[in-house]
């Protein structure tokens, strides 16, 4: 048994609870939370951690949308606005994918590591981060994803899924879970995106899909018109929607479904899935850097389901939570900040725990001893502004622990 002792322990469970003078008794997983000085007494013979002084702890950080098959990319893709950009990313993709090989996702993840990310949920098209993820100490929940729109190439598609699904599979433990995605309504063909959500269904995985992200794909679901026309010409010149936003949401009844960006989505869209039981994933800098908008927090009915994620760096210029956390922070400038931090601290710990199905992501007790050891710059004068401060002023925690393990 061992015994941490820090100035505050924050929870991050549903009352934001914070105790000072604070202490967590854990193993693998946490026993026991509360003041230290009942915690030394119930435990004598646990070993004694210290902290330094100002020391926070609290659960690890969850990043539940990343791309790391486009790691290599630094300023070869186009920003501005998501046409061009996505037309870069086809351009390029030959020449960023192998350079993001194996030994540079590594040197990714471990960088996500020491930044406090404890959990992720890795969204993979071509599979050439499967092994670094697996080795990584993290928890990984790996999203095989599926994307293409030809109906003469489905069945070889899906088949191409099923294989790289299986691999994953064999693969699977405590740490390395299965799960699948759906690219996007414009990109995956209604019959292979049901084909793999019923395989989800069967095997209760949870669901990853892009939604709603830009103008672009808002105006070619609903009236076969925008900047989508002109793309989807260059491959096939009598292209339509496969799908309206309301059938593809449909599609994912009876799933653990994650929708991510969402920017451009209507709000009785958003109350459905909700209703589903599905959760809402912002990318606050891919959406500035792609120059489509950002998530309007006011259709937002239910802050639970609501979750912030980096996504890649094909769309972002860094994996670290705490970058993301701070540009949610700026960008949302109308809305009360002390409020908006402790949003962004839940959507990134308890949430992304709930819409990954992880036990974790709250100091409580039987749940996975995952949580960091961060140290604010002075004493704090009003606790009440602890998660703010946080963002402002954490880039790396000071200690991490996984399953109860320093790493």
């Amino acid at each position: 048994m061992k015994l941490l002792k820090a100035d505050f322990i924050l929870t991050c469970n549903d009352d934001f609870e914070i105790i000072q003078n604070g202490a967590i008794a854990f193993e693998n997983y946490i026993v026991e939370y509360g003041k230290s000085e009942d915690l030394e007494q119930k435990y004598p013979d646990a070993t004694l951690i210290q902290t330094p002084e100002n020391s926070v702890v609290m659960p690890g950080l969850i990043n539940p949308h990343v791309h790391l098959e486009f790691s290599s990319n630094k300023s070869t893709l186009t920003y501005g606005d998501f046409i061009t950009w996505l037309n870069s990313v086809i351009l390029y993709r030959d020449e960023l994918i192998p350079q993001s090989d194996e030994t540079l996702i590594k040197n990714t993840l471990e960088e996500m590591k020491k930044s406090g990310t404890t959990t992720l949920g890795a969204i993979s098209s071509f599979g050439n981060d499967l092994q670094a993820c697996k080795q990584s100490r993290q928890r990984v929940i790996y999203f095989v994803e599926l994307l293409g729109s030809r109906p003469d190439s489905v069945d070889i598609l899906f088949a191409d899924f099923k294989s790289k699904l299986r691999a994953v599979e064999e693969l699977e433990d405590e740490r390395f879970i299965p799960a699948v995605s759906i690219h996007s309504p414009y990109s995956t063909h209604p019959i292979l995106a049901k084909n793999a959500l019923d395989i989800a269904r069967k095997y209760d995985y949870v669901v990853s899909t892009h939604f709603m992200e830009s103008v672009a794909e808002r105006e070619w679901l609903d009236s076969e018109q925008g900047d989508f026309t002109n793309f989807f010409s260059n491959f096939a010149p009598n292209a339509k929607p496969m799908s309206s936003a309301d059938e593809y949401i449909e599609l994912f009844q009876g799933t653990k479904a994650l929708f991510t960006h969402c920017v451009q989505a209507k709000k009785r869209e958003l109350e459905k899935i909700h209703s589903m039981g599905g959760f809402i994933t912002h990318c606050p800098v891919s959406n500035r850097l792609l120059g489509v908008g950002q998530f309007d927090m006011k259709k937002l009915t239910c802050k639970d389901n609501f979750t912030i994620g980096t996504d890649g760096l094909s769309s972002n210029i860094s994996l670290n939570l705490w970058d993301e956390l701070r540009a949610f922070l700026l960008v949302h400038s109308h809305k009360e900040l002390n409020s908006l931090a402790k949003t962004a601290l839940l959507s990134v710990t308890k949430n992304a725990a709930k819409a990954l199905r992880q036990n974790s992501g709250v100091i409580e007790s039987n749940k996975y001893a995952d949580f960091l050891v961060c140290n604010l710059p002075h004493k704090m004068k009003d606790i009440q502004d602890i998660a703010l401060h946080l963002i402002l002023h954490t880039h790396k925690p000071s200690q991490i622990y996984i399953s109860g393990e320093l790493v």
